[in-house]
């Protein structure tokens, strides 16, 4: 495995550690059992599958944004506030790329795509402002804009702070409208999207089925609206569930990316190890062929637990961002002919965000669009199928990483263009 630094700054100490084993974090009975320093740990461990070289760094971006009155967001702290970022080796005057996460999710995510990414860009993953193990300020925005800000201008300043300009984005769904709503307002530092079954195209009205519309005029509709509009998230059930969140998560892990996956599902055998059993029952009664996926997916469950269970902070964006059902508020059709910035989309065939929304923008764009559509792959394309992922961001990336060649490389086979 290559080398792997760690640096961490904090407002009390600047340290780095190379490949050195640090102390578990303290363990005391919590009805929540997690923390900042398990979400780190998990992330460390999660990262131990690359085999890329890598440093991870907190990134001070300030109290708040240069100028504004207001500090992150409505504080009365002066404390700084920190954006976690990892970087990963590569070659010299490789062109750097920004990975960015969608709703409920981290950095960690990406971990089956860091190594061949890695192979052609400079790789830097982030976790948002409120997500992951970057700050978790206290959430005060009252508004779309104000939640907008907070997410555009807390970028922003973690840009300016590590020096970057002219970089390719590529984000995940949530993470997409963050990353589109900052190319609309800051262009001049994006030379590409990339945007991964992005959420925020439409509103209610215009990709409705007549089901939801169904549902939603319901008495069990009326009640669910109203848990929306009251900003109850999946993490506040999480964390709810004290101890008992833990499991629900591995759960829903082995469920979504086992035997309920659009790419290669587990087996049953590895379905009832994953959601049943112990770490202890799991390693005493193991398949020796399939150890390895195995502890894969339990490092990503326990990573993906501690994620969702800290403190609620970026995630209480929902309800501004989106109305029920996940439509935006503030759709970004409606920016479409504003757009600057070269944009490629890619999307599983059982994505449930629905592609024709990219149609319609791309209808109304005044620069180059692609819509790419990836098979065997739902929602997390790049976890479902990362190859085929892998082909479709390399194909529209090919003259960033290959600039001097004015040739047009062939359209991947198996993938369709939309």
């Amino acid at each position: 495995m290559s080398e792997q630094i760690v640096v961490v700054s904090t407002p009390e100490s600047t340290q780095s550690t190379t490949n050195k084993e640090t102390n578990p974090p303290c363990r005391r009975l919590k009805w929540v059992p997690t923390s900042t320093d398990h979400i780190i740990a998990a992330e460390k461990r999660l990262l131990s599958l690359v085999k890329t070289g890598y440093k991870t760094e907190q990134v001070n971006i300030g109290s708040g944004p240069p100028g504004s009155k207001i500090k992150w967001f409505r504080s009365s702290s002066n404390e700084p506030r920190y954006i976690n970022t990892v970087t990963f080796e590569s070659c010299e005057d490789s062109p750097t790329i920004i990975l960015i996460h969608g709703y409920g999710a981290s950095q960690g995510f990406f971990f089956r795509n860091f190594d061949t990414l890695a192979s052609k860009f400079r790789v830097i993953a982030i976790d948002l402002l409120g997500w992951g193990g970057s700050s978790r300020p206290d959430f005060t925005c009252k508004s779309t804009e104000e939640t907008e800000e907070w997410f555009i201008d807390s970028f922003e300043e973690w840009r300016k702070a590590k020096n970057l300009t002219n970089f390719i984005l590529l984000c995940h769904s949530f993470g997409g409208y963050v990353a589109s709503k900052y190319a609309l307002k800051h262009p001049e530092h994006v030379k590409h999207l990339i945007l991964a079954g992005p959420a925020g195209f439409t509103n209610e009205s215009e990709h409705s089925s007549e089901q939801f519309l169904k549902f939603k005029s319901s008495w069990k509709g009326a009640v669910a609206n109203h848990f929306w509009e009251s900003n109850l998230t999946p993490q506040k059930l999480i964390r709810g569930l004290g101890p008992w969140g833990r499991n629900i998560v591995q759960k829903y892990t082995g469920n979504r990316f086992g035997s309920y996956s659009q790419g290669d599902p587990l087996t049953e055998e590895e379905s009832k190890l994953l959601t049943g059993k112990s770490l202890v029952e799991i390693f005493v009664h193991y398949d020796p062929d399939q150890v390895e996926y195995l502890f894969i997916l339990l490092i990503r469950a326990e990573y993906f637990y501690h994620t969702l269970a800290a403190k609620a902070s970026g995630e209480l964006c929902l309800k501004y961002i989106f109305s029920f059902g996940a439509f935006a508020r503030k759709p970004l059709l409606e920016s479409a002919s504003e757009w600057k910035v070269p944009t490629t989309f890619i999307y599983g065939y059982e994505d449930w965000m629905n592609y024709r929304g990219a149609e319609l923008a791309r209808k109304e764009m005044k620069v180059s669009c692609e819509i790419i559509r990836v098979p065997q792959a739902g929602h997390y394309v790049f976890i479902d199928n990362p190859s085929a992922f892998h082909e479709a961001v390399f194909y529209a990336c090919h003259k960033y990483i290959s600039p001097g060649s004015s040739e047009v490389p062939p359209f991947p086979q198996g993938l369709t263009a939309v």
